[in-house]
């Protein structure tokens, strides 16, 4: 158990820092003899799920890695289902679209449109971001009561621009207005000339996926939010009868 913990803590080190690492790097950071990790290492890479760069002694995640998150999204009902209302918002307003998942305190990044733009959001499925800000991650928030929330979060919560909400009752207000209008609006709270809004699927109660619709500021109409709210409104509303269908289908561990 012990050995396959150490693997798990690879993996997500790798996964998270996205680039490769020395080996007395890793044995820094996740507290493991250099002696132990490189033999787990060497395991690892045997079985594809790590790759060395051409010297041997940088370290990053595998194919075998790949294999697995694309297994993942292919055999994911909620992916395919909303693959058609991806495709709309993107033909309809020429911007990044995204489908997220709640983590814990984070959103995950399931599935994107990209915009038609040369000015448009950076972003990569699989990308983890912190749920509190962002428009996707605050529409999840929303369809937790505010302890839940509160147990849900890590505080102190990070802040990743100058606007990015991080007090307690702010936020918990922000939520609240969430529920009362139906979506929720990212105001360069995650990246600075970007607003994105994202609205709840509704598959299941509570939701646990979300899309949304990233705008540069600059091309942000007066009311642009409104009328991508209105657009997310109309396409994700049809979703409701699929809820049994999707009943049974897991959701990402926090």
């Amino acid at each position: 158990m012990k050995s396959a913990d150490r693997a798990l803590e690879v993996l997500e080190l790798l996964a998270e820092s996205r680039q490769r690492h020395g080996l007395g790097d890793l044995a820094r950071a996740l507290g493991i003899p250099k002696s132990s990790l490189h033999g787990l290492l060497r395991t690892m890479a045997a079985r594809g799920w790590v790759e060395t760069d051409p010297t041997g002694t940088r370290f990053g995640l595998g194919v075998r890695a790949l294999q697995v998150g694309a297994a993942y999204l292919d055999g994911d009902d909620v992916v395919g289902l909303i693959g058609g209302v991806l495709d709309r918002l993107a033909g309809e307003f020429g911007e990044t679209v995204h489908l997220g998942r709640l983590a814990g305190a984070s959103v995950v990044y399931l599935a994107k449109r990209e915009s038609v733009h040369r000015l448009r959001l950076y972003s990569a499925i699989g990308r983890q971001l912190p749920a509190h800000a962002t428009a996707l991650g605050k529409a999840l928030l929303a369809e937790h009561d505010a302890a839940t929330v509160d147990a849900m979060l890590t505080w102190p919560l990070p802040a990743l621009t100058a606007n990015t909400i991080t007090d307690r009752d702010r936020l918990h207000a922000e939520l609240a207005e969430v529920r009362r209008r139906g979506y929720a609006v990212d105001r360069e709270e995650n990246t600075d000339g970007i607003v994105c809004v994202a609205r709840a699927v509704p598959t299941q109660s509570p939701a646990a996926d979300a899309i949304s619709l990233s705008v540069p500021v600059s091309r942000l109409a007066p009311d642009g939010a409104e009328r991508i709210a209105e657009a997310l409104e109309r396409m994700t509303a049809p979703l409701r009868s699929a809820t049994p269908l999707l009943a049974t289908r897991a959701t990402v561990p926090g």
